[in-house]
């Protein structure tokens, strides 16, 4: 999963970003709405964590933004403000859920999952391709019923190969999305290589068929034809 959290309360920011990375997943952090914008354009997320009170403006103004350029991702809206009007104002520009400060992780955690499941995956919990099976409450990969032992950048890689099957997919738009702004200091991509040939061989050696084309001088494509 890759998640955008737009927060200015620096402890709260890193607390969620700190758990969430600690989970596998790949967090991206801004805070203030200009820093986001700046993000929003760069990449696509999967959830967008957003803080409606921001130093240079309202989290609600930058909703329409979210939506013309992230348009499959989930947004969940964070607010001090115990306010009917907020969150109806928020509902009604694109946010999907709302959670009042204070709030305990494990709640966001279900309730980040669940926006997941709504918005990428069309409220699936199981991920079927074929043989392989993905859990994605367990985040767990199995191949015919047999668990599959993964890395969670492996995890994130199988994932998001098979959302986006038949599809032609860059080494860069690949790189992105396991490694987000930390691609900037990378000189090459060889590392994809290492990454694809780790996951092939796993899922090879419990008895999965290799589905994985590289397309030579583009990137790759998952695809069961």
């Amino acid at each position: 999963m890759k998640l955008l959290i737009i927060e200015d309360e620096t402890e709260l920011r890193n607390t969620i970003s700190d758990f969430f990375k600690k989970n596998g997943e790949l967090v991206i952090a801004a805070e203030n709405i200009a820093e986001a914008e700046d993000k929003l354009l760069r990449h696509q997320f999967d959830v967008i964590i957003l803080d409606i009170t921001l130093p240079d403006g309202s989290g609600i103004d930058i909703l329409p933004i979210i939506r013309d350029s992230q348009e499959n991702s989930g947004v969940l809206i964070l607010s001090a403000k115990n306010s009917l009007d907020d969150k109806i104002v928020g509902l009604d520009l694109g946010a999907d859920d709302y959670l009042t400060k204070p709030f305990h992780l494990a709640e966001l955690n279900s309730r980040i999952k669940a926006l997941i499941r709504r918005k990428v995956f069309k409220g699936e919990k199981v991920i079927q391709f074929n043989e392989i099976s993905i859990n994605l409450s367990e985040n767990q990969t199995y191949i015919n019923d047999s668990l599959l032992m993964l890395t969670n950048k492996e995890f994130t890689l199988l994932l998001y190969l098979i959302n986006n099957k038949n599809r032609v997919l860059t080494k860069e738009s690949i790189a992105e999305h396991l490694w987000g702004d930390n691609i900037d200091f990378i000189d090459n991509y060889d590392f994809i290589y290492t990454h694809i040939k780790n996951l092939r061989k796993k899922i090879i050696a419990k008895g999965g068929e290799d589905y994985l084309k590289t397309i030579h001088g583009i990137g790759y494509k998952y695809t069961s034809i």
